[in-house]
Order: structure tokens, then sequence, then C-alpha cells
């Protein structure tokens, strides 16, 4: 781990933390240091300025809900506090999105149980579809991981089996939420009356 002292006028500390006499660098050396340093602080101005923009946007967003339920008892905004807001021409729009991130306890495998005596009782002809869609969802990925998408998928099946509702039931007990993000999102309507994003992400501009 490099410790960063005070240096002295006409020293460089290296990536090792010595001090090196500016004499004995080369100046390809110096211009490196000199373009990297430069651009370094420039970015980390730009990120402040970007985390100060996202806090004020949340907050504007946020006051703007605030005020219509209130002064003026209009409801924005759907489940998780998902908004969007559009320009009075449509030309722009914002969206504030909520995202949880889920995974599942041990009532899954519960669940799987009772999905895999609802296939071996049916009949052979009317399983193999849904027999195909199960195995399909509790597949784990690289990582040893299942999809959440392709279980929680299994509840738009409407199956009149008691085993399968009890199933359906386990598989929403065994949700867990382990992390919840904020997102907004801003969007320009091009010429074709597509809405695109205005992207903030530095490698997209």
């Amino acid at each position: 781990m490099t410790h960063y002292l005070e240096v002295p006028q006409g020293f460089k500390q290296d990536a090792k933390g010595r001090l090196i006499p500016v004499a004995q660098i080369k100046a390809i050396e110096i211009e490196r240091d000199d373009l990297t340093q430069a651009l370094i602080e420039q970015a980390k101005i730009m990120q402040a300025q970007m985390q100060m923009f996202k806090q004020q946007a949340f907050a504007d967003v946020a006051a703007f809900v605030q005020l219509s339920a209130e002064q003026y008892d209009i409801q924005i905004g759907g489940n998780k506090g998902n908004i969007t807001l559009m320009s009075f021409d449509g030309q722009y729009k914002i969206v504030r999105q909520n995202q949880d991130s889920i995974r599942f306890d041990e009532r899954l495998s519960a669940a799987k149980a009772l999905i895999d005596e609802c296939i071996q009782s049916w009949s052979e002809g009317s399983s193999n579809y849904i027999k195909i869609l199960v195995n399909d969802a509790f597949q784990v990925d690289k990582e040893g991981k299942i999809s959440t998408g392709r279980v929680l998928g299994l509840r738009r099946h409407d199956i009149p089996d008691e085993r399968w509702q009890k199933a359906m039931q386990a598989i929403s007990d065994s949700i867990m939420v382990t992390d919840s993000k904020n997102y907004i999102r801003f969007y320009d309507r091009d010429n074709n009356g597509k809405y695109q994003p205005i992207s903030l992400d530095f490698a997209n501009i």
C-alpha cells in the first residue's frame, strides 16, 4: 500500500511511495503525470456535480408529488413510488423508479416439492408443457442462482389444483427483498415520436 506524504519541492512520489527528484524523471513521464492529474481532477468535479444533480432531481420530484397530493388532491405514481412526469408538450419525460433485488428463502424448496407432486399426479398428456416450464424455471445459472423472473412467472398460470395454489403461495412467501434502489431517467422525444434516453453515463455519451 502506497503511503502519501508531503512531497518536498523538486520531488515526486512514485507508486511505491519513494521520493524521486524531478530532474531524474523522464519528460514523457512528467507529461503523463500532468495529464492524468488534470483529467482526474476534472472528472472528480463532474462526479460531484452529477451527484448534486441526482440529489436535486430526486428531491424536486418528491416535492412535486407531495405538492400534487396536498394542494391539488392528485395522486401521482403507482406502487413503490414509480412515477412518470411529462412536459406539457410531451417532448420530455422523467421516470422515477424503485427496483427491488429479491431472492428466495428455504420455502422455495417446499414450493418445488408441491409442484412436483402436481406434475406427477396429472395425466401425462396435460403435464408435459408445464413440466418443461417448471424444470426451466428452477434451473440454476453458472453462479448457482435461480432466475427470480422465471420462478415468479409460474404464478401467471391459473391452475385450479389446490397443491399448485399452495405452491404459488409458498413462492410468494419465500420472497425476500435484499436491496432496494431508486432510479431517475430522463427522455427526449425524437422526430419519429420515440423517447430517447438522455444519457448521463459517460460511456454512452
